[in-house]
């Protein structure tokens, strides 16, 4: 892990960086946005539009007339629901992340989640992986105003966890993800569970590409 070694905390993206799950969100919002709403998406706009908060992307799929903060609520966690039940029978840690995880424990490595999921998501999987006990900090949708490419949430893990933002690396899967941490001043590791290298050609502070955490 040399390329870290500078580092006194890891912030960790959490659907398709600690879990190969981003196919899964993909299906659930093809099935609320297509089936049940009728936008008409193709698969690459659908994935171009994964980010940031449930609440933002319908904003962005229909304008902000569309629905009630009530009616996105609900929309929201019925994705979810079917997200869960189709992710859970293969949920895991990608490969190499759990002996990541412990040899960071081990060093004294400062760790927290940073992401846009709902903390329903976020629970899922901490409690059914057992690996609460891992992270110090965990910063969901619902404890920043404005989801990433804002810098916010990484630059909230930072505060809580005590360092400054050169003082951590952020591992991302998704260039909004990357770009959350460039513009919170961090470097950042990417994952190519969903994306490819070429997608992230604009962003200046990614240090490396991996697989999965056994390339550290």
């Amino acid at each position: 892990m040399s390329i870290l070694r500078p580092y006194k905390a890891y912030l960790f993206d959490l659907n398709g960086t600690m879990i190969d799950d981003m196919a899964y969100h993909v299906q659930a919002w093809s099935s609320i946005l297509n089936d049940d709403l009728g936008a008409g998406l193709d698969y690459e706009t659908l994935k171009a539009e994964m980010y940031g908060k449930n609440d933002e992307l319908l904003v962005r799929i229909f304008g902000e007339a569309r629905f009630s903060d009530v009616e996105m609520k609900d929309l929201s966690m019925e994705k979810e629901r079917r997200y869960q039940a189709a992710f859970y029978p293969t949920l895991k840690l990608i490969d190499g992340l759990p002996r990541f995880l412990d040899e960071a424990k081990q060093k004294g490595i400062k760790m927290a989640i940073g992401s846009a999921a709902i903390p329903f998501n976020i629970d899922f999987v901490l409690n059914n992986l057992q690996i609460r006990h891992y992270f110090d900090v965990i910063v969901s949708a619902d404890d920043v105003m404005v989801s990433k490419p804002h810098p916010d949430t990484y630059l909230k893990c930072a505060s809580q966890l005590g360092v400054n933002a050169p003082e951590c690396v952020v591992f991302e899967d998704a260039p909004k993800g990357v770009e959350a941490a460039q513009n919170a001043g961090m470097k950042c590791v990417v994952l190519t569970t969903m994306h490819d290298e070429s997608e992230f050609r604009n962003y200046h502070n990614i240090i490396r590409f991996i697989a999965d955490f056994n390339e550290l």
